[in-house]
């Protein structure tokens, strides 16, 4: 593979991505948790809420997989390899309310924007993979934008 981007900062870019890559598919999975479970006066609305960030994350985690592929990595594909690499956590709570949903799903949006955040330089500097910076950047925006309407819903703005 010659896309001048040498081996080793291939293997290293890959190794984040990886990482993203559980995390990512972490939340994406809680919020069909969110979205399957959710109850109360609300139930409806945040149904669909709900419906549409977990269709919108489901497509994030494809391009995260895709991007380790165009690097020339295969990426990990099972729910052992998901846990163990991810930073966020399962959803703890029985509570089935849409505010505690929500709540641990805007955590979760910020912590991975924190993440993607510090990786932007690393990889246009260490990397020297501007693709990816790019990609991450633009990932960033994304889980930015989905924590304001997260945030919207709990504290009003």
């Amino acid at each position: 593979m010659d896309i001048a981007i040498s081996q080793a900062n291939r293997d290293g870019v890959a190794k984040e991505l990886k990482v993203l890559l559980a995390d990512e598919f972490l939340l994406y999975t809680k919020t069909r948790n969110a979205h399957w479970n959710v109850v109360g006066h609300d139930f409806y609305d945040k149904h669909l809420l709900f419906e549409t960030l977990y269709l919108k994350s489901g497509e994030v985690v494809d391009e995260v997989a895709e991007r380790i592929r165009q690097l020339g990595h295969v990426p990990p594909a099972s729910l052992k390899e998901y846990l163990a690499m991810a930073t966020l956590n399962e959803f703890p709570s029985e509570a089935l309310d849409s505010e505690t949903f929500i709540r641990a799903l805007l955590g979760d949006h910020e912590q991975i924007i924190r993440m993607l955040r510090a990786n932007i330089k690393k990889f246009a500097e260490k990397f020297h993979d501007m693709g990816t910076s790019d990609f991450i950047t633009q990932l960033m925006e994304a889980h930015e934008k989905t924590a304001w309407l997260l945030r919207s819903h709990v504290y009003g703005s």
